[in-house]
Order: structure tokens, then sequence, then C-alpha cells
């Protein structure tokens, strides 16, 4: 029974790598943010995901067809969650997916075939989730640099448009002077309002493209100062203010949350491996004959 199931095991794999060639061999249309970051990507992504690219491009089009359009879609809003990091498109994911995913299956059939299944799991949990750890970890990074950031970007905006200037000047100038993730934001945001985008609609998609509860802050608090017609610099402060509030209660929360992890890990690890060397001292340091307990 098990030589048979090696055996079709290994006739589904041959399958599988004789399409994989057909398929790589044949005319395959590169979309054109792909070709684009293919041909300058150079300044952005390093060699050997260009490589992974070039290689997994040919793949692409199933994978996306096999996540669905809503799956796509909210990869896409993931992908710009995080930035697109190094360049990262939704046809640049796919072809990732599809490069690791290859990986995956080829190395967890060789090790499952070795008798090492654990490994063969682990070598298959890579090939499913490695394209999407860049992302989470990307859009964490991102979000708490902006979080960081905002406070004092309000501050400066603030002492700006009380100089004299209109909001949109003071933003315009402002976002020139910093850089990282909250500028080039800014930055998309005034580039949708030259195009004829509205101000709240402008703002709205800055909040959707950052899961960050501050940006949905600074967005919302803007708009009723806008509806209210409070003074704009007045409203700037308050939400500094509020965001710097926010932020300090986030960390005694997380010190909190942090203390009974601390004892747990004490009371688990080195607890048992401390009285494992006060008994092991004791053991070595003493006389006793502790071998003639044993003897018959």
């Amino acid at each position: 029974m098990i030589g048979l199931l090696l055996a079709l095991a290994l006739a589904l794999s041959v399958t599988g790598i004789i399409y994989g060639i057909k398929m790589y061999r044949a005319e395959a249309k590169v979309p054109g943010d792909l070709a684009v970051a293919l041909e300058v990507g150079a300044s952005r992504v390093s060699g050997k995901d260009s490589l992974i690219d070039r290689f997994g491009i040919r793949f692409a089009p199933a994978v996306l067809r096999a996540m669905g359009p809503v799956m796509v879609d909210k990869k896409r809003r993931k992908i710009d969650m995080a930035g697109n990091p190094g360049g990262l498109t939704v046809d640049r994911y796919a072809a990732r997916r599809a490069s690791y995913g290859i990986f995956g299956l080829v190395t967890g059939f060789l090790l499952l075939i070795n008798g090492m299944t654990l490994f063969a799991v682990f070598a298959l949990a890579y090939g499913w989730f490695a394209a999407d750890v860049l992302i989470w970890q990307a859009v964490r990074e991102r979000k708490d640099v902006i979080e960081r950031t905002i406070p004092d970007f309000l501050d400066v905006l603030a002492v700006v448009v009380s100089a004299g200037l209109s909001f949109r000047q003071a933003l315009e100038r402002v976002a020139e002077k910093y850089e990282g993730p909250w500028a080039d934001e800014l930055r998309i945001t005034l580039r949708q309002m030259d195009m004829g985008v509205s101000r709240r609609q402008a703002f709205e998609a800055l909040r959707r493209r950052n899961d960050s509860e501050q940006v949905s802050q600074f967005v919302t608090a803007l708009q009723q100062g806008e509806e209210l017609g409070s003074p704009i610099a007045e409203t700037l402060i308050q939400i500094a203010n509020d965001m710097r509030r926010t932020d300090a209660q986030n960390s005694r929360r997380r010190a909190a949350k942090a203390i009974p992890k601390t004892t747990v890990v004490t009371l688990v690890f080195m607890v048992p491996a401390t009285l494992i060397l006060i008994v092991a001292n004791m053991f070595l340091g003493s006389d006793a004959d502790f071998g003639s307990l044993f003897s018959g």
C-alpha cells in the first residue's frame, strides 16, 4: 500500500512538473505594472526578489484566477496599506506566491519521501505563507512609523497654519519637509486633490489606505472641525494632544499585559531550571553514594 501511494505521488509530481514547464515555456502576457517593475526595478527590488518575480510571472495569472476577484481586491488593499514595499504590486505578489508555492511543494515532497514529515509540513507552510509575511511585517512597521510621526507633524502644521497660510498650502509646505510613509500618504492625498477629488473624498481615501486609529482620528476630527467651522490650528493642536494621550494609554496597557507574560515565562522556564541546577549541585557536591540505592 505504501509503495502504491509513493508511486501515485511520484506520478502526480511528474505530471505537475511537465505541466509547469509547459506553462513556463508558453507565451504569457506580462502585466503592465510588473513589466515596468521588472525593467526599472533594480532601484527598488533586490536581485533575489527580481529573480523570484521573473520565475513566477508565468504562473501569476493562474494564481490570481484561483484567488478570485474578492480576495484579489483585499490583497491589493493590504499591499497599499503596506506602502507597496519594494515596488510590490498584486501581480508581483501572485508571481512570488507561485514561486514560493512551487518551492514549498517540491521541497516538501522530497522531505516526505525521505521520512521527514515534520520538516515537510514546515516546507509546505513556508510555501503557502512566505509571500504574505513581507506584507504583514510591512503593514505593522509602516503603521508604527506613521503613528509616531503624526503628533509632531500636526504641531508643525498648526504653527504654519497660524502663520497665515491656508490649510492646503500649509499641508503641502510641511509635507515637503517630511520623509517616510506619512509624507508619502499626504503627497498622494494632495495629488488626488489636484486631480479634482474633493477634500473630503481625498481624506476618506487616506483613511482607507491606513489601518491606523490615529489616522482615522485625524481625518474624523479634521472633517468635524471643517463642518463646525472651528479654527483649524486649534483643531490640529487638540488632535495632536489627544493622540499623545492615547499613545500613553496604549503604552501603559502594553506594559500591563507584559507583566503576566514575564511571570509565566519565569515560572515555566527559569524556576524549574534553577531548581535543577540546585539539585544537581547538591548531588555533585555531596559525598553520598547514591549508586548504592539502586544496586541489587
